[in-house]
């Protein structure tokens, strides 16, 4: 948690330029369910990391039938090519991978085909980053779920870029994801504001093991954890500025399908 903290003064620099605007980014292939159908929905979040930018190109976006063998069971919910930055998913800003009807029937797998062009940018200087197996096997996620006849099942992917980019001995950057597969009918969130703004910093959600995190807005001090599954979190706030206090607030309750606002967490002078 403390090595992230260090490097907010230079992720905060880079963000600022793109705290002015929230982005949402679509791509879909959403028609209208047929009888025997239901609706798939995959949206995509992140967490805060030490770099500028994470740019993942997806050109296909797949779900994998129960029982079915592993080459025919699969079905397309998006094959419109797309690059995402991770690190700009974050405070109420997603990407929709997918949106289309499927058969009725249980579902066991989501894999997401990666195409050439995935770079982390440090400092301002592009790197590749290798994805191992991206362009053939996919990134694979085991998660089973039902679809239901005239029904939306609606998940989101926590990606954390933070813990997802390793680099190796001979300098290249290699993805090997950290995801989380959050059904958004069990999951809340939790949003707030930090004053002073020259206090503004990193923001965790704590429930046992479980950690979320986000940066505030440097515009705002807005900031907005998402994907929480419905329990209760200690929530920690810390400063980037040395000169103010950090802070922690406990028993903060998340409901499904809700939003718990800790309204404005004023940080005290040292």
């Amino acid at each position: 948690m403390i090595h992230i903290k260090e490097k907010f003064i230079r992720l905060a620099v880079f963000l600022s330029f793109f705290a002015a605007a929230i982005f949402i980014f679509s791509c879909s292939d959403s028609t209208s369910p047929e009888n025997g159908q239901g609706q798939l929905k995959i949206t995509m979040v992140d967490s805060p990391a030490g770099y500028d930018q994470v740019n993942i190109v997806v050109t296909r976006v797949e779900v994998h039938k129960a029982e079915s063998d592993s080459t025919s069971g699969w079905f397309i919910i998006n094959n419109n090519t797309a690059t995402y930055d991770l690190l700009r998913l974050r405070n109420g800003a997603s990407a929709i991978l997918g949106n289309n009807s499927l058969d009725a029937g249980t579902y066991s797998q989501i894999r997401l085909i990666i195409g050439t062009g995935s770079n982390v940018v440090i400092n301002g200087v592009t790197y590749p980053l290798e994805i191992p197996s991206g362009e053939q096997t996919g990134i694979k996620l085991n998660h089973s779920f039902v679809i239901e006849s005239g029904l939306l099942y609606d998940l989101i992917l926590d990606f954390d870029a933070e813990r997802s980019i390793v680099l190796t001995g001979n300098g290249q950057y290699k993805l090997k994801p950290v995801i989380r597969v959050v059904p958004l009918v069990i999951s809340g969130t939790i949003s707030g504001k930090i004053n002073p703004l020259s206090a503004a910093g990193y923001v965790y959600a704590i429930s046992g093991i479980d950690t979320s995190a986000t940066i505030a807005e440097p515009f705002t001090g807005s900031f907005k954890l998402m994907a929480l599954l419905q329990q209760t979190y200690r929530v920690e706030v810390y400063s980037a500025n040395p000169a103010y206090n950090d802070t922690t607030i406990t028993n903060v309750v998340v409901v499904a399908n809700n939003n718990t606002d800790l309204g404005i967490i004023t940080l005290s002078e040292k």
